[in-house]
């Protein structure tokens, strides 16, 4: 029977159709059940790379804060530690004492003052550090609670609107009162006026976010600190401050040291971070640092007699690859403060480039430039015969990812398009999309039609936020 009447008596939606089937594959296979036979290795990798070119091309997503380029001496340990799970510390014991050195790094860069004696870990992504740093603050609350004879029914965490979906994860699953503070025309993030308004007693901490995924800006976690600080002396609370600092615990250290922002500041008492972000690591590696190790209760770490010896765990995560762990020690090594200030510098200098190419445009207003956070937005300076989801959609004809949606509670009717800049995108890419993006306003201002608004559709478009 010819493969042209094998594909005519069967449904094609359930299958893969090989494009080699002229030369030596020339049968379907079935897209959604395991196949009954196995195929040759040659086969199976052609049928899964084909389908894999119509992805985007991640050099060219400027939606994403995660890293996609390394070099090769950094894929090459990576791919010599996949079998190696983390969590085996008796069997890889150098892969476990890189972690705690990592942890110690980290520690001192945050200006821990017992780094070498605190506690922290690895994690999939800052979506599970910032898990665990939540469930820290709120077991201490309980047994503060608990000590004053309190109850401890109702606890609550404030943060701004603009945090990332992981604290209303977070929320929900460990039924925690969720308590935001609403952008307002001109403020996208949260200051310490609004937070403090929110706390009392059930206040589990206060969350500050360092580049907010939305704008890119650093919420003040100083002012924060002090007002917290007021706020406690006056009640005798003990109202601690979590930051997520995602994306600015890999920048700040290196382009803005003087700002005080982590554990110089007296309330807070957790970090996380992403190494697989500016930490310049390949999906996905975070990292979570508390203070000191009291701050993390007793009650969260478990300890495991499991592969040869007793361990303690207090990961939501169990077996995972050791090998984004080892790239994140290789890059500590490799660059140094000295290297990872001159990569932060340059992504910086690229978006500050982007930013100012833009704003000089005509149609566009920034609403940050990229002068904290290598990231920027901006948004239609009046109503135009486009939108920015139109621009979006055009600049995906040259391959640029690059995301629009509308903001939060009080602002849904501002919509932006946001650039994430990161180590491989050059001066020289950087050119090639300002011209792409002149070339698509070119082409609407060329065609007719009335001014167009955001629409409901538009307003669902919310994309682009990932730890």
């Amino acid at each position: 029977m010819s493969t042209l009447k094998k594909i005519k008596d069967l449904d094609t939606e359930e299958l893969l159709i090989s494009t080699y089937g002229s030369r030596d594959f020339d049968h379907p296979v079935p897209k959604y059940k395991i196949p009954e036979k196995e195929m040759p290795a040659k086969h199976a990798y052609s049928l899964v790379h084909d389908m894999l070119m119509l992805d985007g091309n991640s050099r060219l997503n400027l939606a994403t804060f995660v890293s996609t380029w390394m070099e090769d001496e950094a894929r090459q340990l990576m791919s010599e530690t996949f079998d190696k799970n983390m969590i085996d510390k008796d069997e890889y014991p150098q892969t476990a004492e890189i972690e705690m050195r990592c942890v110690s790094m980290l520690a001192h860069l945050w200006h821990c003052e017992k780094a070498n004696d605190t506690i922290g870990c690895s994690t999939i992504g800052s979506s599970e550090a910032c898990m665990l740093g939540g469930l820290a603050m709120k077991w201490r609350w309980r047994q503060r609670m608990q000590a004053k004879n309190k109850r401890t029914d109702k606890p609550n965490l404030v943060m701004g609107i603009n945090v990332q979906i992981c604290w209303e994860k977070f929320c929900r699953y460990w039924d925690i009162e969720m308590r935001q503070v609403p952008m307002a025309p001109g403020r996208y993030k949260l200051n310490a006026e609004e937070a403090i308004k929110l706390c009392d007693e059930n206040t589990i901490g206060i969350i500050g976010i360092l580049g907010t995924t939305f704008t890119g800006e650093y919420e003040p976690i100083k002012e924060i600190n002090k007002a917290v600080d007021k706020l406690n002396a006056k009640t005798g609370w003990e109202i601690p401050i979590h930051v997520d600092a995602a994306s600015g615990g890999f920048i700040a250290p290196f382009l803005q040291p003087k700002l005080e922002w982590d554990f110089r500041l007296k309330w807070v008492k957790s970090i996380n971070t992403s190494g697989h972000k500016y930490g310049l690591v390949y999906p996905g590696v975070g990292w979570v640092v508390w203070r000191d190790k009291e701050e993390l209760p007793k009650d969260l770490i478990f300890y495991v007699n499991y592969l040869g010896g007793e361990m303690p765990t207090f990961a939501l995560n169990f077996s995972r690859p050791g090998n984004q762990i080892v790239a994140q020690y290789y890059n500590f090594l490799r660059l140094g403060k000295d290297g990872y200030r001159r990569v932060q510098q340059v992504c910086q200098d690229v978006a500050k480039h982007l930013s100012s190419s833009i704003a000089k445009m005509g149609p566009f207003e920034l609403l940050s430039d990229g002068s904290e956070l290598p990231v920027f937005c901006w948004k239609l300076k009046k109503p135009m015969n486009f939108t920015v989801f139109d621009l979006s959609e055009r600049l995906r004809y040259h391959g640029w990812l690059i995301p629009a949606y509308t903001m939060p509670a009080n602002l849904e009717d501002v919509a932006v398009m946001r650039i994430v800049v990161r180590e491989g995108l050059t001066f020289e890419l950087a050119n090639l999309l300002i011209n792409d993006i002149k070339k698509a306003v070119e082409h609407f201002e060329t065609q007719s039609g009335q001014a167009k608004q955001v629409t409901d559709e538009d307003k669902s478009k919310k994309g682009g936020f990932h730890h």
